[in-house]
């Protein structure tokens, strides 16, 4: 990596990123509050509705690779389709009003998906200055949890069933914007980085050859698998303990809005104290306690703290991980954040689906929840020597001579 004179960071860039990487998470979520109206509106099972949201992380983790690939290649055009699908797969949501049209126009967007998120740590790499990425990163990040809140609140808004086509056309119009602001924003390639050799297929080779990368890509599987199974399963989860939908609904707002903040600003005080290590560890092991006061002591009260605090502090974890993947693969960046979403994703799955199989048994999913989180920590704490060899080597790299 190579950065070239002192040209000033590009942000409108990061801006444009910022909502297309919105996009993804609106039209990814804009049934999750509306399961059963939507369910009842198009004729089909509340299951089938589930699959308009479960075709993400199913293909994310078999394209994460190859998007990844192709945005090391070819970032500018690969983050352009991306944007480009995400709003042809909202548009095609409005073809026709039954189930065929939402499905079809859900997986072009999930197609899309990788190729967005995969470009946060290129965006930032290819158009800010180095003292500026981890900034970059936590915004471009906390975008995407911010789409998450923008689809809760139109399913809460739209939530009759005669409002879902308004909805959708709101949905459509964000992302056709998104994409054309973001298309308007990379007119010009990134000034950064610039002495760059095209890669190959090497890249997943030096990706994963990294001893870091892969710990890093393994890690993630544990906060993203107890993040998604708490946000799926939790109304379910406490509805014994007498919190009603519309509570838990609520809850699972702040919990993301609480994320959001987290995911701005951590991060970017985590990069200046160089404490990644310590927040991982600190995050995973307050996430655990929170699931046990869940499992053992379940009510409302306990709900709002408890997820809440797991939204601040869990969902930084990722900005901080992706910042420090950006810094240590260089022309590889694209295809290492494939690997850690394509192992969060990996890890939503299996977690959520094993809490799944426990949904009857709240006590057991939320002990299952805070021992995956638990068994984290002794692997966050370790990255703590390859952190600190990672800012010695740009130490020396940075001195003269």
């Amino acid at each position: 990596m190579v950065e070239v004179g002192l040209r000033p960071s590009r942000w409108v860039a990061v801006a444009g990123f910022a909502l297309v990487g919105a996009a993804t998470q609106l039209v990814w979520l804009n049934f999750a509050g509306v399961t059963t109206v939507a369910a009842e509106r198009y004729g089909v099972s509340e299951s089938a509705i589930g699959w308009l949201a479960q075709v993400f992380p199913l293909l994310y983790v078999v394209l994460a690779i190859p998007a990844g690939l192709i945005l090391d290649k070819w970032f500018r055009s690969g983050l352009v389709a991306g944007a480009v699908l995400t709003a042809v797969g909202a548009l095609l949501r409005l073809g026709g009003d039954d189930y065929g049209w939402l499905l079809a126009g859900q997986i072009v967007a999930s197609v899309a998906q990788p190729l967005v998120l995969n470009a946060v740590t290129g965006i930032t790499g290819r158009y800010l200055a180095v003292k500026d990425r981890p900034t970059g990163i936590a915004a471009g990040t906390a975008s995407v949890f911010a789409g998450m809140v923008l689809a809760f609140l139109l399913s809460a808004l739209f939530a009759d069933s005669n409002e879902l086509p308004t909805m959708l056309w709101l949905s459509a119009i964000f992302s056709v914007v998104a994409a054309v602001v973001l298309i308007v924003a990379l007119r010009k390639p990134g000034e950064h980085k610039a002495e760059r050799r095209r890669p190959d297929r090497s890249t997943l080779r030096i990706a994963w050859g990294d001893p870091l990368v892969r710990r890093l890509s393994v890690l993630a599987l544990f906060p993203f698998g107890v993040f998604v199974a708490m946000t799926t399963f939790s109304q379910a989860l406490l509805e014994p303990a007498g919190v009603t939908a519309s509570t838990a609904s609520t809850i699972l707002l702040v919990n993301v809005i609480a994320g959001v903040i987290g995911s701005a600003v951590v991060p970017v005080l985590v990069a200046r104290r160089h404490a990644e290590a310590a927040l991982l560890v600190a995050s995973l092991t307050i996430t655990a306690l929170a699931c046990a006061a869940l499992a053992f002591a379940p009510s409302v009260v306990m709900a709002f703290v408890a997820i809440t605090v797991i939204g601040f502090l869990l969902l930084p974890a990722l900005p901080v991980v992706l910042e420090l993947v950006e810094r240590r693969t260089g022309e590889a960046e694209g295809t290492a954040a494939g690997l850690i979403w394509m192992f969060g994703n990996l890890g939503g799955l299996l977690v959520a689906t094993a809490v799944g199989l426990l949904v009857d048994r709240p006590l057991a999913a939320f002990l299952v929840m805070a021992g995956i989180a638990l068994v984290a920590v002794p692997g966050a704490r370790a990255l703590k020597r390859p952190i600190a060899e990672l800012d010695a080597a740009e130490v020396d790299a940075a001195e003269p001579g």
